[in-house]
């Protein structure tokens, strides 16, 4: 079926195309443009004026002159509500508020009164100018915050900026963040281009930070136009050198803690008619990844981004803009202490040491999306774009494969693996926007086809996982590789009665196979090899929506209807209502709002062939546990209810509020097959989210501005596990947390400087309550040291919690394995539930409360300059050098460590 509609697309695509072609400045998705002549009294046009716009919440600012003609033009506005000022000699300074609402040109016509001009005047907005009256809630963060912001991760800095400025986001580790309470159900509109795959380290390489000029995170309703995953859609415009006549850029280096050393530059360039934005930049650092150890150990890797913006105005109404994108990444999976396997031999040859493991992964992404934009009239305007989007990511084993999971760690890995998986991304986009009166419409189609290939191969590299014989007494594995089949456990040996036959043609502990062995096994070679997995599949998507924000009086509603059809592994379409308003009560500067939204979420792509396609092959089964087999992943249908309100104080302090309820059937998360980085989705039955979120803006005032963010958002999943390959959480039947429910978090930040010419300070506090720990080895302390029967953490476990008894600390050679009832006992970094009381949804064992406090401190001239300009940054990273986790033997990521106290110093040069 999809087949036929992704040819009827295509077809009414070009038919649009050549209708429209014969109709004689427009700009992309998510910004518009402000432009207009500057006039006296008498007609007359005004040259040289200067004209200004800012949007005080987010900082924006820019400035401009006019020209012979009287003209000005603005382009490459991100959509929000402007103060424009207008100054010039002999002339009264004229003001007004200017909304951007739509990529249709902004046209504005200026009459300017004689009368005495005050030498300096600054674009400051009252208290209305403050509030929008959107009935979505969103974050709106531009340069002025991202350049100066410190932020934890050099090779994730959008999800850091992300987690830091915006409300309900909780950070995880290696460049992940839970939106609202979801896992990856974050999406990236950049410049108009949908980008709905994970973006973090470990799946996939983001778009650079010096490429964004302003960001809007949508955390309220989303509008029609959104689809797929939607918790929190960030909208991203791109910089641009359109308009640029004289280069301008930066070019800067740093050095740092863990040896991080970054060098890059920016460069925009152009015409009235055309324009050239590029942003280079490389990182190499000991501390790519966020360790599972509190001292990283084996964690280097580097990052290389390119990243370019292509305009031409072809004519006055005709406009080509291509967006350019390659970034590769490499990096050391870091080691733990057990996988140092000192002293440890290989199960095939006692007289070779293993040594430690040395594991690594590659990812390469490309990206290419060019867009026509064409003006049919002041009030219309047409959109035609394209894009590709292509992941390759590689992990590659130790070289010596028994070093990756030779140990005999509880929960550790015993196997080796490599992994060549590709996700191709492309589509076609098409919309018309229509501004006049009270109406602000748009409406179009969007049609992906994503291309999955997915090659592992899997190998058994610890004697004990899948052990042929048991020794008689005591019934431990029997670790030897000469029994390769039961019929070999006699003596002192004995059948083990957990042995899997499936998985004993991979044992590659036991290299050489019996005859009696290839039977019972059922192989077909006389020696073990890797189990090889090889999956392709593909994924059409079509998405059709119309939507109109409604402007009457002080009223604002958004009326949207959005349909999805998804033809991937299994099939799903919904028709999607999206409603919203909002009412400004003019007079206490305040604006009250209330939204619903219908949700067609699609499920993960990252290794979704093996999540829904492996239960096909039994050695699969075996390893995640055939008791877990699951369905394949089917679409999510969620129902979403906004809430809120934004109130100006004066013109200094703005408060935005929402409260948020999602009800969701199919439920997302993640799980990992065995205890290999091979990470897949899985599904469950409902999930019920609901938490409030707040952000507190002070625009500038004296050089001091201010931002507070919090939240407090429950994630509550309900079983069954309804598909995707077996969990290891959840099976209780009950109720339970999800790891990325997080009490509270909140973040502050303020910047101060005094004067232009004087150097600037820049201060962050993050505080977060600790994501679920919902390893079932933590549900209490006595848990953790096996005092109940089950299996202990091991010394290294213990030792990295901080776990005690009294006043005696667990040790990597001195676990603890009994400590009295009576006696005080606990863990400096999980707050475990009390003994026998843990409760997987009202009380369970978290990550224990961090408070990080970062700091930067910057001059942007040195040397007091005028075309050229020096500056200079100094910024710390977790001042206090605090230790805390991000999660703990976590189902899907494991353990990690934040970061600790780090450095960096960065000198720019500018032009």
């Amino acid at each position: 079926m999809l087949k036929r509609l992704s040819i009827c697309t295509v077809f009414v695509l070009g038919f649009v195309l050549l209708f429209t072609a014969g109709l004689a400045k427009a700009q992309l998705g998510n910004a518009g443009s402000i432009e207009g002549v500057v006039k006296d009294s008498s007609g007359g046009v005004v040259a040289g004026a200067k004209v200004e716009i800012a949007y005080a919440v987010s900082g924006y600012q820019r400035e401009t002159t006019t020209g012979s003609d009287g003209s000005f033009r603005f382009t490459n506005v991100p959509f929000n509500s402007y103060h424009l000022v207008v100054t010039t000699s002999g002339f009264a300074a004229y003001t007004q508020d200017v909304d951007v609402r739509s990529s249709v040109p902004t046209s504005i016509q200026i009459g300017l009164k004689v009368g005495t001009a005050a030498s300096t005047i600054t674009v400051e907005a009252n208290g209305g100018d403050l509030v929008e009256n959107d009935p979505s809630f969103h974050t709106d963060v531009d340069t002025g915050l991202t350049d100066r912001l410190p932020l934890e991760s050099q090779s994730s800095s959008v999800s850091s900026l992300v987690t830091l400025a915006t409300p309900g986001v909780v950070a995880d580790s290696n460049g992940l963040f839970h939106g609202l309470g979801d896992h990856a159900e974050n999406s990236f509109s950049v410049d108009g281009q949908p980008i709905t795959d994970q973006q973090s380290k470990v799946f996939s390489n983001q778009i650079p930070l010096d490429s964004i000029q302003s960001l809007e995170a949508v955390s309220g309703g989303p509008p029609a136009e959104y689809g797929d995953k939607t918790s929190l859609v960030i909208k991203v415009t791109t910089r641009s050198g359109l308009g640029v006549t004289k280069p301008t850029g930066t070019v800067f280096s740093s050095y740092g803690s863990f040896g991080s050393v970054t060098g890059g530059f920016r460069l925009a360039f152009g015409g009235q008619k055309w324009g050239n934005f590029i942003a280079a930049n490389g990182l190499n650092t000991s501390r790519f990844l966020d360790p599972p150890e509190l001292h990283a150990i084996h964690d280097k890797g580097n990052e290389e981004n390119l990243f370019d913006r292509v305009d031409y105005q072809v004519t006055g109404a005709d406009t080509i803009h291509t967006n350019f994108q390659y970034t590769r990444s490499w990096f050391q999976t870091p080691n733990t202490i057990d996988n140092l396997n000192f002293g440890v031999f290989s199960p095939i040859n006692p007289n070779q040491l293993v040594g430690p493991a040395d594991q690594r992964a590659q990812i390469k992404t490309f990206n290419i999306a060019p867009v026509w934009t064409r003006l049919i009239s002041t009030t219309t305007l047409f959109t035609f774009g394209g894009f590709v989007r292509q992941d390759r990511f590689n992990y590659y084993p130790s070289g010596n494969v028994f070093a990756d999971g030779t140990g005999l760690i509880p929960g550790g890995s015993s196997a080796t693996l490599n992994q060549q998986r590709k996700l191709t991304n492309a589509g076609l986009r098409t919309d018309v926007s229509y501004v006049k009166g009270k109406h602000n419409v748009k409406a179009g189609v969007t049609f992906q086809h994503t291309f999955l290939t997915e090659n592992f191969n899997f190998g058994i590299t610890n004697p004990a996982f899948n052990a042929v014989c048991l020794n008689a007494a005591g019934g431990s594995p029997d670790t030897n590789p000469t029994p390769t089949d039961q019929t070999q456990c006699t003596g002192t040996l004995q059948p083990n009665p957990n042995f899997v036959a499936a998985l004993g043609c991979f044992d590659l502990t036991r290299p050489a196979l019996t005859a009696a062995a290839q039977t019972q096994d059922g192989c077909v070679s006389t020696q073990s090899s890797l189990f090889p997995f090889r999956g392709r599949a593909d994924i059409k998507e079509l998405g059709l929506y119309v939507q109109d924000t409604i402007n009457v009086g002080n009223w604002a509603f958004n009326l949207g209807l959005r349909g999805d059809v998804y033809r991937g592994i299994v099939h799903d379409w919904q028709p999607e209502p999206r409603v919203g308003f909002a009412y400004n009560v003019k007079k206490t500067n305040s604006v009250l709002r209330v939204s619903y939204s219908r949700i067609l979420e699609t499920p993960f792509n990252e290794n979704l062939i093996l999540a829904s396609l492996g239960a096909s092959n039994p050695v699969i089964v075996d390893v995640i546990g055939g008791a877990n087999l699951q369905a394949p992943i089917r679409s999510g249908q969620r129902n979403q209810f906004n809430a809120g309100f934004q109130q100006a104080f004066g013109k200094y302090v703005v408060v935005d509020a929402d409260y948020l309820w999602k009800y969701t059937h199919n439920a997302y998360d993640f799980s990992a097959f065995g205890n290999t980085p091979i990470f897949f989705p899985i599904a469950w039955k409902n999930s019920k989210i609901d938490g409030p979120s707040v952000r507190v803006s002070m625009p500038n005032f004296h050089g001091f501005t201010a931002l507070v963010v919090l939240a407090h958002v429950r994630a509550r999943y309900f079983p069954p596990q309804v598909g995707g390959l077996g969990a290891t959480v959840g099976q209780g039947g009950s109720v339970f947390r999800i790891d990325h429910d997080q009490a509270f978090n909140q973040t502050t930040h303020f910047q101060y400087q005094p004067f232009k010419t004087f150097p600037w300070v820049a201060f962050n506090w993050r505080y977060d309550s600790g994501l679920v720990a919902s390893n079932p080895l933590v549900t209490d302390f006595q848990t953790a040291i096996g005092a109940n029967g089950g299996t202990p953490l091991d010394g290294a476990q213990q030792a990295a919690i901080g776990l005690f008894c009294g006043n005696t600390f667990a040790t990597i050679n001195n676990p603890i394995t009994s400590c009295p009832l009576t006696t005080l006992q606990g863990s400096t970094l999980l707050n475990l539930a009390a003994n026998g009381t843990n409760n997987p949804d009202h009380n369970p064992s978290r990550v224990k409360p961090r408070n990080l406090f970062d700091m930067s401190v910057g001059d942007d001239d040195l040397f007091h300059g005028d075309r050229y300009k020096w500056s200079l940054r100094l910024t710390a990273i977790n001042l206090t050098n605090k230790t805390a986790l991000y999660n703990f033997l976590s189902t899907f990521s494991g353990t990690h460590f934040v970061t600790p106290r780090a450095y960096t110093a960065e000198l720019g040069f500018h032009f």
